[in-house]
């Protein structure tokens, strides 16, 4: 082996390579733990390119000072990006690297639809979240929904149906809910309440177009505002008092 000439120089290359690749890797090393590449700027935006309406940006940048770990090189996007995203307000978080020694964060924030319960809000992706409920009614008293655990997507996409529906009566939806035996109950906001049952027989939709297509003949007639219309019927509706309230309670098979 030894007196293989052409064995011998292909070794010395080989650990002449081995060699400098460590080389390389030690000074790379060294070279990524220098103070300049410690991260100290974190630039701060809106997805979209607005601006931030509930998000402070130096909060953002002191919650990054107190979690995020590593420099330029070693620090986890991924663990930057779920530590943005456990801000109040945050839906969504992208985290890059600014060279050499920053992040650039860009936050999708929550769009406030609607009230969930007593302390959470819907997002008009239909997503529940918690935050500073003084803040989400800036632009105005927000509707309340209400409804079963994992139901605030059908909620929402229901309340979008029905506000288009009751809009041209000058009304809109106050509180949206659907019972835990999946039958739903509208609230305008000129205190008028729809007892609109469950999805099941005549469409929601149909027993309520009914009653919009009616509603100025039964104003008239009625000299006030109806308290609440029973809409369960599949031919008709009822008007009540809210004494007689059932949410659950089957409908008779006709109305006047």
């Amino acid at each position: 082996m030894w007196h293989n000439v052409r064995l011998m120089n292909a070794l010395a290359n080989a650990l002449f390579a081995l060699t400098l690749l460590a080389a390389i890797a030690a000074a790379l090393w060294w070279l990524s733990q220098r103070p300049m590449f410690s991260l100290s700027r974190i630039h701060v935006e809106a997805v979209d390119g607005t601006h931030l309406r509930h998000v402070s940006p130096p909060l953002l940048r002191a919650t990054a000072a107190r979690e995020v770990q590593g420099n330029f090189f070693a620090v986890d996007l991924d663990d930057v990006r779920a530590t943005f995203e456990t801000v109040p307000w945050v839906r969504r978080a992208n985290v890059r690297r600014i060279w050499p020694d920053g992040l650039a964060v860009s936050l999708e924030e929550h769009r406030p639809l609607a009230m969930w319960g007593e302390d959470r809000l819907v997002n008009t992706f239909g997503e529940v979240f918690a935050a500073n409920l003084d803040e989400a009614e800036e632009d105005g008293e927000l509707p309340q929904f209400a409804g079963p655990d994992g139901s605030s997507l059908q909620v929402a996409r229901r309340y979008a149906e029905l506000r288009e529906m009751v809009e041209p009566l000058g009304v809109h939806p106050d509180v949206v809910s659907l019972s835990p035996r999946h039958a739903w109950t509208l609230k305008l906001d000129d205190g008028t309440t729809l007892l609109l049952g469950r999805d099941q027989g005549t469409p929601i939709e149909r027993r309520l177009a009914r009653w919009v297509e009616t509603y100025p003949e039964v104003v008239a007639s009625l000299k006030r505002r109806a308290e609440v219309i029973d809409l369960r019927y599949p031919n008709g509706f009822a008007i009540r008092s809210l004494a007689q309230i059932d949410v659950n309670e089957p409908a008779p098979a006709s109305a006047r």
